[in-house]
């Protein structure tokens, strides 16, 4: 089993930044893959970001491409989201999440993830 510990959430203005943390309990392999959706009140959990343990390739939803940056740091098992010129539809509750076989079709489909964090909420508002 792998727990999923996230932190970084809070309260910013249109136009802020975040940074998103995300620290795995046990060593990630390198088949591993560790990402982040969000869920707004009322919509469906929606893929957001993510990246490969083994060479770190990253991938991005649309709406987050030139905003959003996720990095690893593999002495850590960590994962961080840095979050600029964020808007408020990007507030809800992001929630981080690992696999250890995920291909790369399947990861905006966040029934093929298997390890969830609790979440921390985003909200972006004036």
């Amino acid at each position: 089993q792998v727990q999923l510990v996230e932190s970084g959430g809070g309260l910013v203005q249109p136009g802020g930044s975040l940074r998103l943390s995300c620290a795995a309990s046990t060593r990630t392999s390198s088949r591993f893959t560790m990402g982040w959706f969000r869920q707004a009140p009322g919509k469906a959990r929606e893929f957001v970001a993510a990246i490969r343990w083994s060479g770190g390739q990253t991938y991005y939803t649309e709406s987050v491409k030139g905003r959003f940056t996720l990095s690893k740091d593999n002495t850590r098992n960590t994962i961080y989201l840095q979050m600029n010129n964020l808007k408020p539809e990007d507030s809800g509750v992001y929630y981080c999440t690992a696999d250890g076989t995920l291909i790369v079709s399947s990861i905006g489909n966040k029934d093929q993830w298997d390890y969830w964090g609790q979440g921390t909420q985003v909200t972006v508002s004036s």
